[in-house]
């Protein structure tokens, strides 16, 4: 079967615009992304974070899947231990509502935040995350209509509306806890290559697969991950858009965040030697250059991870940046066009 190419987006503040306008931008990029042909659109969940503001995704996907028609919408994903399974399992019900058949159910078990703003968001945040593996069960078999286990408290309690059809349920990870989950409860799993630069994505994948249990929606494993890529018209127009993301990296990893700079003001930062060689290192393994470039550097990989899905997100100061990326993908990259 074909590779699914997917978006996952993160709603980034850009310097010189309200915060506000990165959530209208995503909304206007699933649109675009839609009439591209992509097959998936997914946004992510992070907290008290300067730089990726989309902090409820489920708000987000409403506002998506309302306004297009075709293309699946979902999360990158729900942290779960923030919640209650029960109350996302409604949530998610309330979605599949709105786009029957089109809704996607990605979860998380990172808390996507700092160890404080988790507390924040649940006073028992050191001990959720234990719970994952019992609140995917419970919250799969809510989203579905069907019995929690006998004895189980919350047996008597269901999810509504009920519907014909149930959002597809994705476990996300970076490490090998999430591909174990996923297995076992015969799961799709999608491995977060962007974050860790591939370290420990082959290592995650084979475990999913070795150890993955058939289930009746998903009777073979489904395996994806998600790169982060940047295409335009030439390599130098590519590099200098670049530049906004290599030195917010930098600056990250000396736990420096704010909004993504335009790249003619990243560029104009007196950088180091040391910082030089940094983000030389960066451009030479970033997917970024022409369409055809980036595209078969993207084709060369899913070959080799054997995946059936990958995503793509890609960071611009400027929005034509992003949607002219995704255009230049999509002509080598969905069989359709």
């Amino acid at each position: 079967m074909p590779l699914a190419i997917s978006i996952l987006d993160q709603s980034i503040a850009a310097a010189g615009r309200p915060q506000g306008q990165a959530i209208r931008d995503t909304i206007a990029l699933a649109q675009h992304c839609e009439r591209l042909g992509y097959a998936r659109f997914w946004v992510s969940e992070h907290h008290n974070h300067p730089t990726i503001v989309g902090a409820a995704p489920e708000i987000l996907i409403a506002a998506i899947a309302a306004t297009t028609s075709r293309i699946r919408v979902g999360s990158a994903g729900v942290m779960l231990p923030h919640y209650s399974a029960y109350k996302v399992a409604e949530q998610f019900r309330v979605l599949d509502a709105i786009a029957p058949g089109r809704i996607d159910l990605g979860l998380g078990r990172a808390p996507g935040s700092d160890g404080r703003t988790a507390f924040a968001l649940h006073p028992l945040a050191n001990e959720r995350p234990d719970q994952f593996p019992s609140d995917v069960r419970d919250l799969q078999l809510w989203l579905a209509g069907e019995p929690l286990p006998e004895g189980h408290p919350f047996r008597t309690v269901h999810a509504y509306p009920q519907g014909d059809t149930v959002p597809e349920m994705w476990i996300l990870g970076s490490s090998d806890f999430g591909a174990r989950v996923a297995a076992h409860f015969g799961l799709p799993y999608s491995f977060a290559w962007f974050f860790t630069d591939g370290q420990g994505g082959q290592q995650a994948l084979d475990l999913y697969r070795a150890g993955y249990q058939p289930s009746p929606r998903h009777p073979e494993p489904k395996a994806g991950i998600c790169v982060w890529a940047l295409a335009a018209d030439t390599e130098e127009e590519a590099q200098h858009y670049f530049t906004s993301r290599a030195k917010w990296r930098l600056f990250r990893d000396r736990g420096i965040y704010g909004p993504l700079e335009a790249p003619e003001e990243a560029a104009a930062y007196p950088f180091g030697d040391a910082e030089k060689a940094r983000i030389a290192e960066m451009r030479r393994n970033a997917f970024v250059g022409t369409g055809p470039v980036v595209a078969q550097r993207i084709r060369d990989l899913a070959r080799r991870l054997d995946l059936q899905e990958l995503a793509i997100v890609t960071w611009a100061h400027e929005e034509q940046v992003r949607h002219r990326s995704y255009e230049l993908l999509a002509r080598e990259l969905l069989p359709q066009l």
